[in-house]
């Protein structure tokens, strides 16, 4: 996709706001007006304030954590506002955009544009993405081990077929991360032309014609981005892992924070919420809606109902509200402060570079 000052101002319009937030709100107005009931309120009422706040800790732990990654990934090219800004851009695109399609192309035209070249640029996007499948890879066989079957909705919540269809998705889409992300890091670290060789190979299958100049643009990514990569020093990918670990383990827990929150939970019960989330995050990956708009929420009950009961439809709201619409308008209101800031410059370059020399 290219990307530019128009294109990206049609990607942070206020269309691209107001769609998924309407698709999710309508759908959660809807539950809300199947399931409420006037206990719910009192339920609110009680919720436990340190809960509340671990949450909002765990959340604050989880944007500083992407905040601290890409100020390290960058060698701290970018400052602490300028790693702020990007972070928020990157999440709002995330939502604004199909789960399939994700942010990463906008992330790439962001750092370029915060001066970073562009085959560094690609090459610590890469470095993110490839860390963030590694965590799926190495976290989900050590929390199987812990809640085994029970990471699934039980059959007489969704169905025994729904149930085997989740459950061979879910292991196909860990098949493909571990492929890939060991690709990825063969390709980065090791052997770069070797990939890139497999992928023009590929490219030219029949059934993959139409994602030829996808593998072709991404295997000459990939070479770009290896030969920034390969001579950086231990201290740099200890950073760079531990940061993500951080990123994605809040991630996944603020679920069970919030559901805390509202009752009690067992150390158990918190891994099997963290389980959980692992699946409902594959289900929401493979939704065409921006952000999983809509998806997400009736998802929600299957995986995390047995926990709340009729009070679901409240603490979806409330999640959503958290992990998905303050991003949304986080990214609404700082985009047109960045895109000042980094278009301005440039047309500034432009107009000094046209002033003739006397």
């Amino acid at each position: 996709m290219a990307l530019n000052e128009q294109t990206l101002q049609e990607q942070f319009s206020l269309k691209k706001v107001l769609l998924p937030m309407l698709l999710g709100l309508s759908i959660v107005g809807y539950m809300l007006y199947r399931n409420y009931e006037p206990a719910q309120l009192q339920i609110l009422r009680q919720a436990s304030p340190l809960w509340l706040g671990i949450t909002l800790l765990v959340l604050f732990i989880r944007d500083f954590g992407y905040i601290y990654r890409i100020r390290s990934v960058t060698d701290k090219a970018l400052s602490w506002r300028q790693s702020f800004s990007v972070i928020m851009l990157w999440e709002f695109a995330s939502c604004a955009l199909p789960s399939v399609v994700g942010g990463s192309t906008v992330a790439a035209f962001m750092l370029m544009k915060e001066k970073i070249p562009l085959g560094k640029s690609i090459a610590q996007v890469m470095v993110t993405a490839m860390l963030d499948n590694l965590y799926f890879v190495v976290t989900v066989p050590v929390v199987l081990l812990m809640v085994g079957s029970s990471a699934l909705p039980a059959n007489d919540v969704v169905g025994e077929a729904i149930r085997t269809g989740l459950a061979t998705a879910f292991a196909v889409s860990y098949l493909l991360v571990t492929l890939y992300a060991f690709l990825m890091g063969y390709a980065l670290l090791l052997n770069p032309r070797a990939v890139k060789r497999l992928l023009l190979r590929l490219s030219r299958l029949r059934w993959l014609k139409r994602w030829r100049l996808t593998l072709f643009n991404h295997a000459n990514e990939l070479l770009i981005a290896s030969q920034h990569l390969r001579h950086k020093g231990a201290g740099y990918w200890w950073r760079a892992s531990i940061s993500t670990a951080f990123v994605w383990t809040a991630r996944y827990a603020i679920i069970g924070c919030l559901i805390a929150a509202f009752t009690q939970l067992a150390l158990q019960e918190h891994i099997l919420l963290f389980s959980r989330n692992l699946i409902y995050k594959i289900v929401l990956m493979m939704s065409i809606t921006p952000g999983a708009a809509g998806v997400a929420e009736i998802a929600f009950p299957a995986f995390f109902g047995m926990f709340l009961g009729s009070f679901t439809t409240i603490v979806v709201l409330l999640y959503r509200l958290l992990t998905y619409y303050l991003y949304l308008l986080m990214g609404a209101l700082v985009f047109p402060r960045w895109a000042s800031r980094v278009f301005s410059k440039i047309g500034r370059r432009a107009d000094q570079a046209a002033v003739p020399a006397e």
